[in-house]
């Protein structure tokens, strides 16, 4: 085994099984989906460490712990359509395109666009659209079976749980920094939403996130 390959070895063994990541494939797709195509090239060496890579423009990639988490949470299947905001890195991305019927992902930076196309275009997927603008408040018309912020938010717009079909489950991180709530949402009928809290982190905000009426003394 190179070290490479020890490297993402190490990395599943040792971040994302311990994050309850157990499923044989979610961690297939760890191995088939390579970190490394999309990391910045001066970061190369940082791929599989249980860090947030910066990207620019305030961006970061999620830790490897977090994004297989998300992905097994969604319990996504060829059916399903996706929203995802923020594409940053276009990893994530990638992880979700290749378990799911369709995933449209939108970023506010033309540059983050750019570069996740660019590490997107080896992978040769038909079912991704990419998409730049502000998404931080909804996005379109459209109904997703499931939708991800890769960004947190202080306050989660009500037009996220309005895109969700029925059945329909939501990845958000809400709340303010030092302490941020990983929530799942889910559609369990017609305006009806269950919330489970999976985890605390904290991430950087989406831009122009929706923020709660602040007390003004």
């Amino acid at each position: 085994m190179n070290a490479m390959e020890q490297a993402r070895f190490n990395m599943i063994e040792q971040q994302i099984r311990p994050c309850d990541v157990l499923e044989s494939r979610i961690l297939e797709l760890l191995n088939q989906v390579r970190r490394e195509h999309f990391v910045p090239q001066s970061q190369r060496a940082l791929a599989f460490v249980d860090m947030e890579i910066p990207l620019g423009s305030g961006a970061q990639m999620w830790s490897p712990k977090l994004e297989a988490r998300v992905v097994q949470e969604l319990h996504l299947t060829r059916g399903d359509k996706v929203l995802e905001v923020g594409t940053g890195s276009g990893y994530l991305t990638a992880l979700m395109a290749t378990l799911a019927g369709h995933v449209t992902s939108v970023e506010i930076v033309p540059e983050l666009n750019a570069m996740a196309k660019q590490h997107l275009a080896s992978y040769h997927r038909d079912n991704i659209t990419l998409e730049v603008g502000d998404a931080s408040q909804g996005w379109g018309e459209q109904q997703y079976d499931a939708i991800v912020l890769t960004g947190s938010t202080p306050v989660l717009p009500a037009a996220f749980q309005n895109s969700l079909k029925v059945g329909g489950r939501m990845f958000a991180i809400v709340g303010d920094a030092p302490v941020m709530q990983a929530r799942l949402i889910k559609c369990v009928a017609d305006g009806v939403f269950e919330s489970v809290t999976i985890m605390e982190t904290s991430v950087p905000a989406l831009q122009n996130a929706k923020q709660p009426q602040r007390f003004v003394f």
